[in-house]
């Protein structure tokens, strides 16, 4: 047993206690005699939350453990306020395979630090070409499909495969970018590649592709097929009216942001650090406010990060040769509150943090009620501290946001109702 005392609810400045019992919330301000002889943690008049859902996030595990792993990711996404992290399939060897989900589930199980909810691809090998086992992947655990670290060039095979996930009432998940409109662009196709003399990967890579992926989906809703496409990290605005129509025809087409997309631009390439090379790329201010307003209006559905870590050494190459990604799961949150807590408000923020990504899974909203699974976070939403990519718990030390002051940091994480997380 739990209790977790001095937290605030959210909205409230009323000082209170929670109590945790067998993985579950067993109340709040119970009398010291039903609080039991268990652990209690001060929360240092931090604000309670469920814990943040995660969709999208490279754990590099199996065969890429030289960039990350279950137990450094894991640890990393906890730290980061994370209760559940949803982890993309691009891996050495590739999550085609049953085996492969169950033996991921069954070793973050042990690690005590976020729960997993692996991805699994959507073809076999991720080739594009022929669908994996899409049942018995369900079967295994899998929580999604997608062939996330390759766009899907083949138009049918997609149709195909959201045919038949929607018959198993599951999501497919997409990188939405024409290949050969992207071609060799290492970021994004406008003055600044110009200036820098960089080859560039045009908007209309990422368009293209959510429009055609779109009016496959409205095929197969016409025909009363209930398929259910996610476009993950938009970084365009015409992307995003493009979504926005869809929406408003009624398809079931969902999309995510990412704090990266939000808060930095290809500006930053000024530099010629592959530290901010990432894809899609970043995009102009005029793309990262359009996405703003996109999470203001529900527009876009829910915040993920796209943690994406690499060897120090692989980002100092050059930007031609370097890998995309950034790293940067524990921060997420605080990044968010800071930059935007005025403009979106500490419940928006969380909401697109937590029960959006709920929706878009289909899964049920967390909340912090009584008999309720015990995920929650502690954020402490008034102190201010420099990031020090010395301290994170992921492999990546090392991020565009280091030396900046953040406020809204986890200060406890708790996952099934253990500690998975403690300042």
């Amino acid at each position: 047993m739990i209790t977790i005392t001095n937290i605030k609810r959210v909205g409230s400045e009323k000082t209170e206690s929670v109590t945790i019992e067998g993985g579950l919330i067993k109340g709040w301000n119970l009398p010291t005699d039903q609080q039991g002889e268990g652990q209690v943690i001060d929360g240092q008049g931090g604000t309670v939350a469920p814990a943040l859902i995660e969709l999208h996030a490279h754990l590099r595990e199996p065969g890429q453990t030289e960039k990350e792993d279950l137990s450094s990711g894991l640890a990393a996404a906890a730290a980061g306020g994370y209760g559940t992290v949803v982890s993309m399939p691009n891996t050495s060897p590739v999550v085609d395979d049953p085996a492969i989900v169950r033996t991921l589930i069954e070793k973050a199980a042990g690690l005590g630090f976020a729960r997993l909810r692996p991805a699994a691809a959507l073809t076999k090998g991720q080739k594009g070409e022929e669908l994996a086992e899409l049942t018995y992947l369900k079967e295994a655990g899998a929580a999604m499909f997608t062939d996330d670290g390759h766009t899907n060039e083949n138009a049918r095979t997609l149709r195909l495969g959201l045919e038949t996930a929607g018959s198993l009432g599951m999501v497919i998940s997409v990188h939405a970018e024409d290949a050969s409109l992207r071609a060799d662009g290492v970021m994004n196709e406008g003055p600044v590649s110009e200036a820098l003399g960089l080859p560039g990967n045009p908007a209309a890579a990422e368009a293209a592709r959510v429009a055609r992926d779109i009016e496959i989906v409205a095929g197969l809703h016409a025909q009363g097929v209930p398929a259910r496409l996610h476009i993950q990290h938009l970084s365009t605005a015409r992307a995003l009216d493009l979504v926005r129509a869809a929406k408003a025809q009624g398809l079931p087409v969902t999309c995510e942001a990412c704090p990266h997309h939000l808060t930095l631009t290809d500006e930053a390439l000024r530099s010629f650090d592959a530290i901010y090379k990432v894809a899609p790329p970043l995009r102009t201010q005029a793309d990262a406010d359009h996405l703003l307003e996109g999470l203001r209006d529900g527009s876009v559905d829910c915040l993920a990060t796209d943690h994406a870590p690499h060897t120090r050494a692989e980002k100092e190459r050059d930007l031609l040769d370097a890998p995309s990604g950034i790293a940067y799961i524990e921060l997420a949150f605080p990044l968010m509150y800071t930059r935007f807590g005025e403009t979106l408000g500490l419940e928006r923020i969380l909401d697109l943090m937590t029960a959006a990504p709920a929706r878009v899974m289909g899964w049920a909203a967390p909340t912090l009620d009584a008999g309720q699974k015990a995920d929650l976070v502690i954020l402490d939403l008034t102190t201010e501290r420099p990031v020090n990519p010395a301290e994170f718990r992921s492999k990546a030390k090392f991020t565009p946001w280091a030396g900046e002051t953040l406020k809204g940091w986890p200060v406890l994480t708790v996952v099934d109702g253990k500690v998975a997380f403690q300042r």
